[in-house]
């Protein structure tokens, strides 16, 4: 006879059961993301700090400068009255080309009313298809350029007195090609918060010393403020070599170190942007180059995706458990935050927004993938009401 069986027992999974699982994962990741931060803090070309500078000088006479001022200026009235009011204190010498881009603001009517001694309009004409439109402007305003070196300069950069000579200082060391990121407008609460961690995340994509270093593997450029030597820059073709390029100002780097030609980038306070920067223009701002900079691979964005997420969404998400995760958390969150300090220090931000990156970090990886999607939908990039379609393909 069959013995009979009693009630089966039914094992059911309780929250409690699976919770220490998912916080010995997150530790994992937290002791991941810890030692990340770790190695960034170590390495010997320190990207996270602001060493690679050059600030205005003290000047006691006028400047003698020898370069010729190209500034690409796109519907920049609001702003270009003020930036060539800089520059006749600057750099009052220097002759001045600004390349109207087909404004419908008047820009061209405020450069004619500046008070600069020489400063002429050339009126431009539509870019040829494969050309961005800011090169194609560089390109027609270069062939009236006379100088052994031309300043090219963005219409809403303010240039202090004693720029120019410490721009000119840097090429006369050897340099061919020096440019310096001007100080961002921090006007407005998205400035403030938002353009530090640009800035910061610019120097880590890029580290300025390595771009800095003749045989270095990085190439970097601020395409606000650039001061190039034009038998160097005829030497690799002038603009026309990487005429359809997004991220103009790194391409042009990468071009003259190709070509064994010296490159310098650094911060400076002695250049300022005019421009506001309000939530909806960060976001076009970013989203205008992030696709292209990860060479518009679906597989590089899923990667760098998981390299945010490990090294700021983790640390947050483990200072929420007990016990060693959250110890974890805390101490990743230090060497984030201490990693991003000397940039908030060197701009003179409040130190304390530095606990606040990674909701900064968060926001920029939205604006990445904002770029992606529209790349899918055909948008390569858009700009100044331009638009770059995806089968323009940049120089990689």
């Amino acid at each position: 006879m069959r013995r009979a069986r009693g009630p089966r027992r039914v094992r059911l999974a309780c929250p409690q059961a699976r919770a220490p699982a998912r916080g010995s994962r997150l530790r994992i990741l937290a002791a991941v993301s810890l030692g990340l931060w770790l190695v960034l803090l170590l390495l010997p070309w320190q990207p996270w700090r602001c060493k690679e500078r050059l600030e205005a000088r003290a000047v006691d006479a006028a400047p003698n400068v020898d370069f010729t001022v190209l500034i690409p200026a796109r519907n920049e009235a609001e702003n270009i009255k003020e930036t060539l009011s800089a520059l006749s204190e600057a750099a009052p010498g220097a002759s001045v080309i600004v390349l109207d881009d087909q404004s419908d603001d008047g820009t061209a009517d405020v450069v004619r009313a500046s008070p600069h001694p020489d400063v002429r309009v050339i009126a431009g004409s539509a870019p040829p298809g494969g050309w961005a439109g800011k090169l194609w402007a560089l390109e027609q305003g270069f062939g009236h350029v006379a100088t052994s070196r031309v300043l090219l300069l963005d219409a809403d950069i303010l240039l202090e007195p004693g720029m120019p000579e410490a721009l000119l200082d840097k090429a006369a060391a050897g340099y061919a090609l020096v440019s310096v990121l001007a100080e961002p407008c921090w006007r407005g609460p998205w400035a403030r918060w938002l353009l530090p961690a640009f800035v910061y995340f610019f120097k880590l994509i890029y580290p300025f010393a390595l771009a800095n270093r003749p045989a270095g593997p990085v190439a970097a450029a601020a395409g606000g403020v650039v001061l190039a030597d034009c038998a160097a820059l005829r030497d690799i073709g002038a603009f026309s070599a990487w005429r359809d390029a997004i991220i103009d100002d790194c391409t042009l780097a990468r071009h003259m170190k190709r070509s064994r030609h010296r490159c310098f980038i650094g911060l400076t306070r002695g250049a300022r942007s005019l421009r506001g920067q309000g939530r909806r223009s960060i976001v076009s701002m970013v989203a205008r180059s992030a696709y292209v900079q990860l060479r518009e691979s679906p597989w590089i964005l899923l990667g760098a995706t998981a390299l945010l997420l490990l090294a700021y969404a983790v640390p947050v998400a483990a200072v929420a458990f007990a016990g060693p995760t959250r110890w974890l958390g805390i101490a990743a969150w230090i060497a984030l935050a201490t990693a991003y300090l000397p940039a908030l220090l060197y701009y003179r931000r409040n130190p304390f927004a530095a606990i606040l990156l990674p909701a900064a970090a968060m926001f920029y990886l939205g604006m990445t993938w904002y770029s992606a999607l529209r790349h899918l939908s055909g948008t390569r990039s858009s700009w100044k009401g331009r638009e770059y379609k995806k089968e323009v393909r940049e120089e990689q």
